[in-house]
């Protein structure tokens, strides 16, 4: 009997201790969204209140579900999490504060990808203990993608064009989503495969076949200004408007994004 109680004792000593997080904090837009979709019941307590903005978020609704934070570190210490997440380039001040206090933090590098799409589905299943539901859903992502075939005959050219007139190059989410629809980036024929400011008057030269504008936000800034000037009127292709949501954030709603791209695409070809 003793040998026995002896034997379950060192079972259960060399049993490792649960380290999946029971209480996480999304401190960014992106990974609000991400550990939504991942997360196990109960275990997200907060998200950003961006998450719950239509304009922002492709799971505004489901967000509602959620009470919201402002990213603060003293409203986010308050919480008593066990992880935050977070985005590499926000509230950095809270980052370094959970950090300083024994908090783990998990920050996400934006999706410049569509390869990043899936690979930050992994890495939050990884940080929340949820590898089989992520893997999972980065699979069937992948499976969906490869299904989507690239037209391989000529493509006509699209252009984003947004505040300070910044175009997005193919070497980018946004990019990568264009040029699997069918179309070449304005951007990265001018030289800026990486995105960057192209002058109006440019852009006016090069009448692209597509330009793919933004939403506006209420009130207006001067960066905005360019999108709204006459020359516009000029352009002889056509317009779509693309939500930042779209494809801001790496989810498996860029699928949608590329369909929709698709979609205009075959209507540019089209005879008039």
């Amino acid at each position: 009997m003793t040998t026995a109680l002896f034997s379950g004792a060192a079972v259960l000593a060399e049993t490792p201790p649960d380290t999946t997080p029971q209480h996480v904090v999304s401190i960014n837009l992106c990974t609000d969204q991400l550990a939504m979709m991942i997360a196990s019941p109960g275990q997200l307590l907060s998200i950003t209140a961006m998450a719950q903005d239509p304009r922002a978020s492709v799971m505004s609704d489901a967000a509602k579900a959620y009470p919201t934070n402002n990213g603060l570190a003293e409203e986010i210490y308050l919480l008593k999490p066990d992880l935050v997440l977070a985005g590499q380039f926000t509230a950095r001040a809270t980052v370094s504060m959970m950090r300083r206090l024994g908090v783990e933090v998990v920050e996400f590098s934006p999706a410049r990808s569509l390869d990043d799409v899936a690979a930050n589905m992994v890495k939050m299943g990884e940080a929340l203990g949820r590898e089989d539901v992520a893997q999972s859903m980065a699979e069937d992502f992948t499976r969906r993608l490869n299904e989507i075939e690239t037209p391989t005959d000529a493509r006509p050219t699209a252009a984003t064009y947004a505040a300070n007139g910044y175009s997005t190059g193919a070497q980018s989410l946004s990019g990568e989503i264009i040029e699997t629809a069918g179309f070449t980036t304005l951007a990265s024929e001018l030289g800026l495969p990486m995105g960057g400011f192209v002058p109006l008057e440019a852009l006016i030269m090069a009448d692209p076949d597509l330009v793919i504008s933004g939403a506006d936000y209420p009130g207006t800034a001067r960066a905005e200004e360019v999108l709204s000037h006459p020359a516009l009127t000029h352009l002889t292709g056509g317009h779509m408007p693309m939500q930042d949501k779209d494809w801001i954030c790496g989810l498996p709603s860029v699928l949608g994004a590329i369909e929709r791209l698709r979609d205009e695409r075959d209507t540019l070809e089209m005879p008039q």
